[in-house]
This record gives structure tokens, C-alpha cells and sequence, in this order.
């Protein structure tokens, strides 16, 4: 499993398409139009089949590459 949100919860809202996300003890479906929460600590494995549009819902102040800065990094002083 490649994804861990060790210090907060985290939010997908799937805008066009279907995404998955795999646990240790199952998988999820995220279709169009629905939102879905993956809690605190838990380890998780985001997949699609085809080409997906989600927005990621996080708190001001989280940055959006983790902790590898690089020319993805986005200024993190926006509020949508």
C-alpha cells in the first residue's frame, strides 16, 4: 500500500469518472457526484481503470506533494 494519511482524514470527491481504493481488508468504488472519506492512519491504494477527475479536500496549510517538494508543489496560501 502506497498511501498512509497519518495526520488527518482524507477527502475525495470523484467530479467525472470512477476511482477505487484498495485496503488491507477490501476495496471501494467512488463514482461520479460521490464523496468519500478515507479516516486517519489508514493505509490505502488509490487506483482508476480509466482517466478520473477528483477534487481533494484538505485543510489549509496541508501541502499538496507531501513531503517531497518539487516543481509539482503548489503555493499553499489559496483558499478555493
Amino acid at each position: 500500500m502506497n498511501g498512509q494519511t497519518d495526520n488527518m482524514s482524507g477527502r475525495f470527491i470523484v467530479l467525472e469518472g470512477e476511482r477505487f481504493i484498495d485496503f488491507r481488508d477490501g476495496q471501494v468504488k467512488i463514482s461520479q457526484g460521490e464523496m468519500f472519506v478515507v479516516p486517519r492512519g489508514v493505509e490505502h491504494q488509490p487506483f482508476a481503470n480509466k482517466e478520473y477527475h477528483i477534487m481533494l479536500v484538505e485543510p489549509r496549510g496541508v501541502v499538496n506533494t507531501g513531503e517531497a517538494e518539487s516543481n509539482l508543489t503548489a503555493p499553499n496560501d489559496v483558499w478555493i
